[in-house]
């Protein structure tokens, strides 16, 4: 069954300060929070979805558990609603690590909560105190045990190319989310938007965003970790409706709408040079051969790559006379196949 999250942006209700790269209230479109509009967004997107459609009432964009106790509650009291009648199937929402406790735990437990959203962002406590989070990695650590501890689940968000933090700083993130036993995770290229401590730094010079090229490699090694360790990952970069083609939004970054099949096609064009060369030898001659690469029904077009571009890295790389690539219905999962072969053939 296909699934769909109802959105309810609560932009920045709830978060004590102001991280150097947030702008919520651009990012989500929404300047100002309308309890009064909640029933009638929820009713209009549920008109529009059909019987084979699970949906889930999903609070984002501020510090859920952090607002307003009094309006959290209507709000989930609200939701609820929706759960008792059967046209949703629950409510998750998004909030800070330091934002859970005890108490908040006892009040979720009242709720058909699916999951909670944690914004870890990094676990490094340099990179969080550069980004001026307000939180310790500790807080995470403490929020991730109390939610599992009591049975809910957990989305760990984390972001790449952030300010100060590097390559290893990001692997490290993704393996304490899996170790503190998230069932989700979600990856987020860092991107500068207008009206951010972020944008100063990136206009004075002192902050260099990642390169399109270098947020899908970067993306696609934590990718691997969260894949390896069974954490399905649920996104990969921003909305394209979140306002990233806005000029009084978006100011620098990997932005693309194409982000999330460029991380994954990179992450099988790592996977097949990694393969090739512990079958082949690194010092074994491929130059003149053809590499034959079967894959399960719908994944050729990452098997390919965004414009061609593993085939073409492969060739460059290796030096293979052509490639041939092939769908095969009878290969499960997202197991692929290849062969090196003398002379050009195609099955």
């Amino acid at each position: 069954m296909k699934h769909i999250n109802i959105p309810v942006f609560i932009p920045h209700l709830g978060c004590p300060n102001q991280c150097i790269f947030c702008n919520q209230r651009h990012i989500s479109g929404t300047v100002k929070f309308e309890e009064s509009s909640v029933r009638k967004t929820i009713d209009d997107i549920l008109s529009t979805v059909g019987s084979d459609v699970s949906c889930e009432i999903a609070f984002f964009g501020g510090s859920f558990t952090g607002i307003d106790r009094d309006l959290m509650l209507r709000l989930l009291d609200l939701a609820q609603g929706y759960v008792n009648k059967g046209l949703v199937c629950g409510i998750r929402m998004s909030t800070r690590p330091d934002y859970i406790s005890e108490e908040i735990i006892e009040i979720l437990k009242r709720y058909s909560i699916s999951y909670v959203e944690l914004g870890i962002q990094s676990m490094n406590d340099d990179v969080l105190r550069y980004l001026k989070r307000g939180h310790t990695s500790s807080d995470t650590v403490r929020a991730a045990r109390l939610l599992k501890k009591n049975g809910f689940n957990f989305v760990g968000q984390m972001m790449i190319g952030l300010p100060t933090a590097t390559k290893e700083d990001e692997l490290y993130c993704a393996k304490e989310i899996c170790r503190l036993g998230a069932g989700a995770c979600r990856i987020y290229p860092t991107l500068v938007f207008s009206q951010t401590e972020l944008e100063e730094l990136t206009l004075n010079g002192e902050y260099k965003p990642l390169s399109l090229d270098e947020a899908v490699e970067r993306c696609a090694a934590v990718l691997k970790v969260f894949n390896e360790n069974g954490v399905d990952c649920i996104r990969i970069g921003l909305c394209d409706s979140e306002n990233l083609h806005s000029d009084d939004t978006y100011v620098a970054g990997p932005n693309s709408p194409s982000v999330g099949e460029m991380v994954k096609s990179r992450m099988i064009y790592d996977d097949l040079c990694e393969a090739i060369e512990i079958q082949s030898g690194l010092t074994a001659e491929l130059t003149g051969k053809v590499l034959h690469i079967e894959c399960p029904k719908g994944l050729l077009s990452q098997v390919i790559g965004h414009k061609r571009s593993n085939i073409c890295k492969l060739k460059n790389k290796f030096g293979f006379k052509s490639i041939m690539t092939i769908e095969n219905p009878t290969l499960e999962n997202k197991t692929i196949k290849f062969e090196i072969k003398e002379e050009n053939s195609c099955v």
